[in-house]
């Protein structure tokens, strides 16, 4: 059986071009010629046939064969909020890894005890990207810039919201009984902190502002193992089967 070659093209029901970001793997790497099946992922739900009409160095064009709705496969949004790590690829691993599991959105958290204070976000949306292909899903995670964290906690967010921490004298409850006692389809924010931990006064500004103070099991975890297992957990919560 021949494989089935996935391109993204945001506007790939208005334009008979793929991107040139795209052409570069089809016809280059791909090697594909005029006359080959690809399926093209706008990212917003949606799936395209195509069939390529003619292909250049520089170009690839192609007309849509048929349009396939891609339903969502959870409820409401999941909302990622994390200090990125001093070494970033360690980020990029669970941008890409989180991606393959289902999430909605990605921010990024300049903390008190943070190592990294830049970020380059394209970066981590060309991994997101990458990933969306790769693992099929008909829609891409946003990536949003680095902000400060109070910046981020004291901005509109909808549904519940979580901080995660270490701290054994502020109290808090395990993050997976209480997605248990939520609605599938609310919405779900979870704060993820630097390799130090948020500082304490952070926790209680956060519980200030609508986070509630959570914990992710007895294991202490890394920055982007506790990201990932964080989306994991909601993913699973608001899966539908």
């Amino acid at each position: 059986m021949k494989e089935v070659r996935f391109f993204y093209a945001p506007d790939a029901e208005s334009k008979t071009e793929l991107p040139a970001e795209e052409v570069t793997h089809a016809v280059k790497v791909l090697r594909l010629q005029e006359g080959d099946d690809i399926f093209l992922i706008d990212g917003k739900g949606y799936f395209f046939k195509a069939q390529i009409d003619t292909v250049s160095n520089k170009h690839c064009f192609y007309h849509i064969v048929e349009k396939l709705v891609q339903p969502k496969e959870w409820s409401g949004n999941i909302h990622l909020g994390i200090a990125p790590t001093k070494h970033i690829d360690r980020i990029e691993w669970m941008a890409e890894k989180a991606t393959e599991i289902g999430f909605d959105q990605l921010s990024f958290l300049r903390c008190t005890n943070s190592e990294r204070t830049v970020i380059r976000e394209d970066r981590i949306e060309k991994v997101v990207l990458s990933a969306v292909k790769q693992s099929r899903k008909p829609f891409v995670p946003q990536v949003n810039s680095l902000i400060t964290f109070n910046e981020f906690i004291t901005s509109p967010l909808p549904g519940r919201k979580f901080i995660a921490h270490c701290y054994e004298e502020i109290s808090k409850t395990d993050l997976f009984s209480e997605l248990e006692n939520m609605s599938q389809d609310e919405d779900i924010t979870i704060l993820i902190g630097p390799e130090g931990d948020f500082s304490i006064d952070e926790v209680h500004a956060a519980m200030a502002n609508g986070f509630q103070s959570i914990s992710l099991g007895r294991s202490r975890l890394r920055t982007e193992t506790a990201g990932l297992y964080a989306v994991m957990m909601a993913h699973l919560k608001k899966q539908l089967i």
